[in-house]
Formats: structure tokens, C-alpha cells, sequence
């Protein structure tokens, strides 16, 4: 068995935002910080389960001289056609649910009160979210996420539009979110966000009651289920104090 009173938050948002930016500097905190998008990497290595469904669903043309996935022409397959983007999803996303598992299970084996956080751009659309204690949505406008995007990974304007519609709105996201943080502020407000909320994350679970779980991945999972309606009961009323990082800013100065 495993006893744990570990904090698990996710951090999502749309393209561009900021959101591993933020998940940065939660690391910086002293945060366990897990990237959704490593561990998609890790689980498509050349021989695989997932590596051989995606050449058997789309064909050798995406694979690169060694065996590795395009992912540029990949993505220029699946984000022309929804259909093709959930039979991808539907191949990795169960690969990294377990993966991401059993990661929170190695770190609440050596360090039962961490604050683990979850940085996954699709964290709602592949049911993560169940899975968090707490989710922070990190926001932009859209002219910003295209031109982050523009500059950062290279896309055209109708490409990075393309991915954005591909995501889920991030209005709808903001609906699931504990706390919204702005990720167009100067970076030194940002900093201080997240060293308060980690600050207010790590006492809360230093102060929770020890739980019981077993040390296989489903069990771990099952336990977390058990108290999603709760928490989902909860989160109407947590949503009337969502938190935006300019209400933090102001709490913060009165604490």
C-alpha cells in the first residue's frame, strides 16, 4: 500500500498561451512537474505498441530516415481531419494516462505530500482532468497564441488557426478551471502567482489526511475517481472564486 496526501494539479490552456511556461516555474518551486507532451513522445518510440498503430493506421510516409515519427507531417495529416486527429488521440491518450500514473505513484512513494503538477494541453478532452485535485487554465487572447505560435514553432497564420480550432475553446476550458491565470503578463508577476498558489498547494497538502491506495496504476486511478463527483459538486461553488492572476495579485497583497 501506498500512503500519500500529495496534491495533483493540472495546467492546460489553448496553443501558445503560456501554460508550460507557468508549469516552469512551478518546477522552479520545487514542484514535481510532468510533461504530457514527453511522455507522448516516449510512448511513440520506434517499436512500440502505439509507434506500430500509428504506422499501420497512417502509413510508413510519416516516418522519418530513422524510424522516429514526423510529427510536421504527422500533424499535417491529422489537423486537416477530425477524424484522424481522434484516431491518433485514441492511441496515445491511454498510453499516457498510464504512463502519467504510474510516474505519481513513484513520486508519492518518496515523497508522500509533493505537489505534483500536470502539464497537458489536452488535459479535458482526454478525461485527465478526473484525475487532478485542482486545474489551472493559463489564457490568452488569440492574436497573441498566433503569434507565439507563428514564432515559436514555425507555423503559418491559417496553420496555427487550424490547431486552435482543432482544441477545445478555451471559454469552455475556463468552465473546469480552479484558477485562471493570464499567461500575457510580464513574466514577474507570473513568478509571483505561482510562488504564492504553489505556497498555498504545498500547505494544503501537507495538511490533508494521508490516504490509503495500492501500488498498481488502476487502483491509483480508481482512488482518484472516488472523489471526482464530490469535487465536481465543489467546483460550482470554487468557480465563483476562480481565480485570475490579477485577483491573486490583490489577495496575495491583503494576505
Amino acid at each position: 500500500m501506498i500512503w500519500f496526501a500529495m496534491l495533483v494539479v493540472g495546467i492546460t490552456g489553448g496553443l501558445a498561451t503560456g501554460k508550460t511556461t507557468v508549469a516552469e516555474m512551478f518546477k522552479a518551486c520545487s514542484a514535481y512537474v510532468i510533461d504530457a507532451d514527453v511522455l507522448a513522445r516516449q510512448v511513440v518510440e520506434p517499436g512500440k505498441p502505439a509507434w506500430r498503430e500509428i504506422v499501420r493506421r497512417f502509413g510508413p510516409g510519416i516516418l522519418n530516415p530513422d524510424k522516429t515519427l514526423d510529427r510536421a507531417a504527422l500533424a499535417q495529416i491529422v489537423f486537416r481531419d477530425p477524424r484522424k486527429l481522434k484516431a491518433l488521440t485514441d492511441i496515445i491518450h491511454p498510453r499516457v494516462a498510464r504512463a502519467q500514473a504510474q510516474l505519481v505513484k513513484d513520486i508519492a512513494q518518496h515523497d508522500p505530500s509533493a505537489v505534483v503538477v500536470y502539464d497537458a494541453a489536452l488535459l479535458i478532452e482526454a478525461g485527465a482532468h478526473r484525475r487532478m485535485d485542482k486545474i489551472i487554465v493559463v489564457k490568452a487572447d488569440r492574436a497573441t497564441q498566433i503569434a507565439r505560435a507563428c514564432r515559436r514553432n514555425g507555423l503559418s497564420k491559417r496553420q496555427a488557426e487550424r490547431r486552435i480550432r482543432n482544441q477545445m475553446p478555451l471559454r469552455q476550458k475556463l468552465r473546469y478551471a480552479d484558477y485562471v491565470i493570464d499567461g500575457t503578463l510580464p513574466l514577474s508577476q507570473l513568478r509571483r502567482i505561482v510562488k504564492n498558489l504553489y505556497r498555498r498547494f504545498k500547505q494544503e497538502a501537507s495538511c490533508r489526511r494521508p490516504r490509503r491506495c495500492k501500488e498498481d496504476d488502476a487502483s491509483l486511478a480508481v482512488h482518484r475517481l472516488q472523489t471526482v463527483h464530490a469535487r465536481q459538486l465543489l467546483r460550482k461553488k470554487e468557480h465563483a472564486r476562480c481565480t485570475s492572476l490579477s485577483l491573486s495579485l490583490d489577495r496575495d497583497r491583503r494576505d
